[in-house]
């Protein structure tokens, strides 16, 4: 493991004074303001406060387009992602556009037939769907890039209504709509919505264009806040940027949790992950129930996991969280064992290849070597590329990549520099994917780590963990960690990190891997443990911590998880 640098962030005073006078408690005013929240009207997310649809390009378009769909009975098909943006996305269409009396159903690629995206052979499956041909295809968190895709569709057909969140290329398809924040002109305020809240902005479209030509009255129509809890699951499980928006959105959908509303997919995930909805955060969502709507996608066929969501009946949700959870174990075996062969593959790396690491095995899982890329940028702290051999000779590669590192800019270098070696990419600046020629990998972990050092400027790479500075003593309490628990916290809004010294007072290991501890600070104990640290410490420590709260025997107490100690 790479030792880290620990650093303070900066706060502004006034926007703190600003925030404690519109109300915000002092601490939150202090850890708001350092993350860039200087307007009270950031801190106000329930409902009103969202910002309208009217900002998003085409959506007006598009909600025309499908209320002439609907009113004329055409057939619908959504065209989902594999992941659980995607699975949200298309749970969210899928329930919005049947309560609004459209004939709609589904159609997931398989990341291994056919891949990522509206393809002309996923426009093939579609032309031949169960439920019959559709007359519109619609996309959910893909077919920005579908420029090939709509062709082939329209020659079948059937039109294409885009609805995406992904950077577009230089080419955008020629669909009938096209609702995307990041396509080129699109006014829309907030740049980092999911999959899953573009197509619920269409579905809020929607129903004010039923409402217009009178099908709702003005006021009418379905509850499409009932949606939001898949709404906040998809947008926290995609790791998009929590900005205010975003973060009313997950606000709303963690309160339909915690209030026990929701749809009986989460209800039944949360029961398969021992979670309990009415303590429910940011962290369950990414961590609890995302991984487990992700494994169908990775390991099987995603519609397991759509199915999952959109079903209105307990028993069979509860049936299809068991099979997920099942499947979750799988990915998580296979991913133990890629693991241990990846780090013992990077461990005899060529010492010249030091700004990088490239593994490969021709056994390993195509669906999990990203989360195996992921492991190996934590332990090394360096872009880490992973591949897996798929059936038809080429390889796979999925990676992950450190705030120092545009990844995508770095397989676009090699891509130009050794032309079909790379037969396709893509992808964003701390992850991305690829597909290489099997005979151009003995030469690609060079190609890669002179790419890194060169747009880089570097050859090493030091983690930093930002912290919030020191916590007051008058806040290390239960009550306080509770406080902290209830808000939203995730990407681009990081949860609080606290940086004290303490003497340690006693230490033990727990399951030979665990540090349990009590801190002393201030004539303040605490209880503390160091998750996966079985290294004993000295007496004094300097030490980045989460506060939190432990439940023992019906007792409420708080508890410092610590992040880094020296």
């Amino acid at each position: 493991m790479v030792t880290p640098k620990l650093t303070t962030r900066r706060t502004d005073s006034t926007a703190v004074q600003r925030l404690q006078h519109a109300g915000v408690h002092p601490l939150l005013a202090r850890l708001w303001a350092a993350r860039g929240v200087h307007d009270p009207a950031a801190t106000r997310l329930e409902w009103p406060a969202l910002i309208p649809p009217v900002h998003l390009t085409h959506v007006d378009h598009a909600a025309h387009v499908l209320a002439d769909a609907v009113l004329q009975g055409q057939r619908l098909l959504i065209i989902a992602d594999y992941d659980c943006d995607g699975a949200t996305a298309c749970a969210v269409g899928i329930r919005a556009l049947r309560s609004m009396g459209a004939t709609v159903d589904f159609l997931v690629p398989n990341r291994f037939e056919t891949g990522y995206g509206l393809s002309p052979a996923v426009v093939e499956l579609a032309a031949r769907h169960p439920a019959g041909k559709p007359d519109l295809l619609i996309t959910v968190d893909n077919g920005i890039a579908s420029v090939d895709g709509v062709q082939a569709a329209q020659a079948q057909g059937m039109q294409v209504l885009i609805t995406d969140h992904h950077l577009p290329g230089d080419t955008l398809p020629d669909a009938l709509a096209i609702v995307n924040p990041n396509q080129p002109g699109c006014g829309f305020p907030s740049k980092n919505l999911a999959g899953v809240g573009v197509i619920f902005y269409l579905m809020l479209a929607l129903r004010a264009e039923l409402r217009v030509r009178g099908i709702y009255p003005p006021s009418g129509g379905p509850r499409l806040d009932l949606l939001s809890d898949l709404v906040a699951l998809g947008t926290v499980a995609d790791v998009v940027k929590l900005d205010a928006n975003n973060r009313l959105l997950v606000t709303q959908g963690l309160k339909r949790m915690r209030s026990g509303i929701m749809q009986p997919g989460l209800r039944a995930l949360f029961a398969v992950a021992h979670r309990s909805p009415a303590q429910a955060t940011t962290f369950d969502l990414g961590f609890a129930l995302g991984p487990r709507i992700n494994a169908a996608g990775r390991l099987a066929d995603m519609s397991l996991g759509i199915a999952c969501l959109i079903t209105d009946h307990d028993d069979e949700a509860l049936e299809l969280a068991r099979q997920l959870d099942a499947i979750n174990h799988e990915r998580r075996a296979i991913e133990t064992t890629m693991r241990t062969e990846a780090l013992a593959a990077a461990e005899v790396a060529p010492p010249a290849l030091s700004a990088s690491v490239c593994v490969y095995h021709p056994d390993w899982h195509q669906g999990v070597v990203g989360l195996v890329a992921s492991r190996l940028k934590e332990n090394y702290w360096r872009p880490v590329l992973a591949f897996a051999r798929a059936d038809n000779g080429e390889l796979r590669g999925s990676g992950r990549s450190i705030p120092d590192v545009h990844l995508r800019d770095v397989l676009d270098l090699i891509s130009k520099r050794f032309p079909g070696n790379i037969i396709k990419f893509g992808g964003h600046a701390m992850a991305a994917g690829l597909t290489l020629r099997e005979d151009a990998y003995p030469d690609f972990p060079v190609h890669f780590d002179a790419a890194v050092r060169e747009l880089s400027g570097k050859s090493s790479f030091e983690p930093v963990i930002e912290t919030d500075g020191s916590l007051e003593s008058g806040y290390a309490n239960a009550d306080v960690a509770g406080l902290l628990q209830q808000q939203v916290w995730g990407a681009g809004f990081p949860a609080p990190v606290f940086l004290d010294t303490f003497r340690v007072r006693q230490q033990r290991l727990i399951k030979d891997k665990h540090l349990k501890l009590t801190l002393e600070r201030s004539d303040q104990r605490f209880d503390a443990i160091w998750f996966n640290h079985a290294d004993l410490l000295p007496e004094t420590i300097e030490a980045a911590y989460r506060l939190d709260q432990n439940s023992w025997n019906g007792m409420i107490s708080a508890q410092l998880v610590i992040e880094y100690a020296h």
